[in-house]
């Protein structure tokens, strides 16, 4: 790794030139790199035409399916959900002659679908995921990509077996901000990384997963039975339909939902395969509606020196009972400065008191100081790089990299063996808030010790 200064002026291209990271001619407020959005779009077959089938219309599948055909040469052409107000709002949003079904399988029958994107609860990403690649379909699959850690390694060998292209959607991966992270830390802009933390918030009840019950709600306008076929049989339960979040058998809690965002961005940018040790706590502090998950957590982990990155720790926190409304960010501490990664924003912070191995520099920096009271030139120690006006967004990039891939026969980064390393130290820490220990993960084989 890259981790002095002199590095990090090099690479920047402006060794020599002051004591300064950035130089005053790059005004506090820089433009990130715009060159890997031009680079997602060579080689595409512009007149090829991806044919989509969505399963899973609520919230986020709606809007994958929405961004999803913002791509140019795409088209979707069936819909599946268990309930009929959704099938209903998807001919509605994307025309009547949509095909709709409340069997997924429905639509993996279908020759004319290339790619299906999978919104679904948690606990049927796996099941759906091996299914359609089974079927030949290529794969978009909300994160996380499991419901549980014992069922990466059967999605990683069914992708492998299928040569399809698998994409887990933890759209920030594919931001502007966490390229220009990446590219930074890698240039040593903050010295050697020692530490990091993330922070999810959230003050709202749409935000705390109390999500709309529609009026019509019932066993005639919702397949209850498909819905928990899978997992613990129940009478039905519109709260446990449509809050699912909340509720174990179905989803992954604030860890799956949240933490896992923040773990594909980290390991994106420090090109880390994940942690050793996991420890979370936490409880339920105010939304107390029936919920089997906490809506305060706090996770701690232990990552270890390796070829890729030194030893560093990450603490991660979420809390759905945020007095400030909220907020989001991952930060990235090293010795020489830290770095507050946005998905359209970076902010470069650098320590004042960094000393530069250039000699020339250190000389002329004894010789101001042998000068009584005359002050120094100094460098700004905050750098601001944003998106350039116009930037889509990361959600746009996911998807035209995820295209790009299958129209090209290429790979993408957020595939299977990427997503489960991101999605299991995230469950693991449910595990370890319900069991009260730490919990070993051994990164490379991808299994609990």
């Amino acid at each position: 790794m890259i981790n002095n200064r002199r590095s990090f002026l090099k690479n920047m291209g402006l060794a020599g030139a002051s004591l300064a990271v950035i130089p005053s001619t790059l005004a506090a407020q820089s433009e990130l790199n715009t060159e890997s959005l031009t680079r997602l779009y060579s080689g595409v077959a512009e007149d090829e035409t991806i044919r989509i089938g969505l399963i899973g219309a609520g919230g986020m599948g709606t809007a994958d399916t929405k961004t999803a055909l913002e791509v140019k040469n795409t088209e979707l052409l069936a819909v599946c959900d268990l309930y009929d107000g959704r099938l209903e709002e998807a001919k509605e949003r994307w025309g009547s002659g949509i095909y709709v079904t409340k069997d997924y399988k429905d639509i993996l029958k279908r020759d004319d679908i290339d790619v299906v994107i999978i919104g679904t609860p948690d606990h049927w990403h796996k099941q759906i995921s091996v299914d359609a690649l089974k079927a030949g379909k290529h794969v978009y699959c909300e994160k996380p990509m499991i419901h549980s850690v014992e069922e990466g390694h059967e999605i990683i060998k069914a992708w492998k077996k299928s040569g399809k292209v698998y994409m887990v959607g933890s759209q920030g991966l594919s931001s502007l901000g966490n390229e220009k992270a990446k590219e930074l830390l890698a240039a040593g802009a903050i010295g050697e990384l020692n530490y990091a933390e993330g922070f999810w918030a959230r003050n709202s009840p749409m935000g705390a997963w109390q999500y709309p019950i529609p009026e019509d709600a019932s066993p005639q306008t919702v397949d209850w039975e498909k819905f928990i076929a899978n997992t613990t049989d129940r009478p039905f339960d519109a709260m446990r339909f449509f809050r699912w979040r909340n509720y174990l058998d179905y989803g992954t809690g604030m860890s799956g939902d949240l933490f896992v965002h923040l773990f594909s961005s980290l390991h994106f940018i420090t090109n880390s395969l994940g942690p050793t040790q996991v420890a979370a706590m936490g409880g339920l502090r105010y939304w107390e509606d029936g919920r089997e998950v906490p809506d305060v957590l706090l996770g701690m982990f232990d990552y270890p020196n390796t070829k890729e990155h030194p030893a560093f720790n990450l603490s991660l926190r979420c809390n759905f009972v945020d007095g400030t409304s909220g907020s989001t960010y991952l930060k990235l501490v090293g010795s020489e400065g830290s770095m507050d990664v946005e998905w359209e924003k970076v902010t470069l912070k650098r320590n004042a008191n960094a000393a530069s191995d250039d000699p020339f520099l250190a000389e002329k920096s004894r010789e101001a100081d042998g000068r009584a009271g005359r002050k120094k030139m100094q460098a700004p120690l905050e750098t601001v790089y944003t998106a350039q006006k116009g930037y889509k967004g990361a959600h746009f990039d996911h998807f035209s990299n995820f295209f790009n891939a299958i129209r090209n026969n290429g790979k993408v980064v957020e595939d299977p063996i990427f997503g489960f390393r991101a999605a299991a130290p995230a469950l693991l820490c449910n595990n370890s808030y319900r069991q009260n220990k730490f919990i070993s993960w051994d990164p490379v084989n991808m299994k609990v010790v």
